[in-house]
């Protein structure tokens, strides 16, 4: 593992950066995308799954982060399709505009969604890049799947490697502490996420852009969130972390209060062999917009390479 610190703030990404070819000069091949087979994609047991799929060019698969939905990563697709990839993402089943079958919501499922979106446009040599507890869906995938499609991985803001405290990870979350939490959630989710708000972004964030991300958070139903909490916090990935095979990059905020770097990205890292640690200095866990141009300017570097 090594590990590289970045500092901000930083010049923002330019879409139309890179050497511009002369009127003459043979234009590099890209790939054209296969036809969409509709806004949704069906899932093993029927739930509908709806995605988004822009540009052509090398694939880049985005999976959102806890009761967020593909809409949080529409900053860095626009960037990297402007540079000349291909960039999808898809609604976790009860998020955003996927169906929500009350069902499914344990990580061999959300894999096996990961599998039927890969397998439905036959997505290969793919970067698949994860927020929040999606790494946990990356990391299965992995085990229960293989990494023939997938060329490198993304780990942005992980909730891995376990989260909750045990005699092997003392350092982790107190289970009391975040089954209140989760009650707290049934009781009033709307204001829990008001309450609980502000360490996801930095003071420079807009009160537009806090609200909007808000909205997203909001629009997962009731049991996909309070099921998808439980599996992520109570999952313990340590072992498959280890087994993974291809180039990955862990990038990381040292803000984050939602899933501390030394719980979750320092131990990522460590245990995946051969991986990168990116760590983004001032970013807290909502860095995809908060620290978007950094976000962009790092996936550009790592899956475009």
């Amino acid at each position: 593992m090594t590990e590289q610190h970045i500092d901000t703030p930083a010049a923002p990404v330019d879409p139309g950066a890179g050497p511009a070819a002369s009127p003459g000069e043979p234009q590099p091949a890209r790939s054209r995308p296969r036809p969409a087979p509709g806004p949704f994609i069906e899932a093993q047991d029927g739930a509908r799954l709806f995605h988004r799929d822009w540009g052509a060019g090398k694939p880049v698969l985005f999976l959102s982060g806890w009761a967020l939905s593909s809409e949080m990563w529409g900053y860095q697709m626009v960037d990297l399709v402007d540079r000349g990839l291909r960039c999808v993402a898809y609604d976790r089943r009860g998020h955003g505009r996927s169906s929500d079958p009350g069902r499914g919501y344990d990580y061999d499922t959300l894999a096996d969604d990961l599998a039927a979106v890969l397998e439905r446009l036959d997505l290969r040599d793919v970067t698949l890049v994860g927020h929040s507890m999606s790494g946990g869906e990356i990391a299965r995938y992995l085990s229960r799947h293989g990494d023939g499609r997938i060329a490198r991985a993304v780990f942005l803001a992980p909730t891995t490697p376990m989260l909750l405290r045990a005699a092997d990870n003392p350092d982790g979350l107190d289970r009391r502490l975040v089954e209140q939490a989760r009650a707290a959630m049934r009781a009033d989710y709307p204001g829990w996420l008001a309450d609980n708000a502000p360490p996801f972004f930095v003071p420079e964030t807009s009160q537009a852009t806090r609200d909007w991300v808000q909205h997203l958070m909001l629009q997962c139903s009731m049991k996909a969130l309070l099921d998808c909490n439980r599996a992520s916090v109570e999952a313990d990935f340590r072992d498959e972390l280890r087994r993974i095979a291809v180039p990955t990059l862990v990038i990381h905020g040292d803000r984050d209060a939602s899933a501390p770097l030394a719980l979750t990205g320092e131990k990522t890292a460590a245990l995946i062999p051969g991986s990168r640690l990116l760590v983004i200095e001032g970013a807290p866990h909502g860095l995809f917009v908060t620290h978007r141009e950094h976000v962009s300017r790092a996936l550009l570097a790592f899956a475009g390479a």
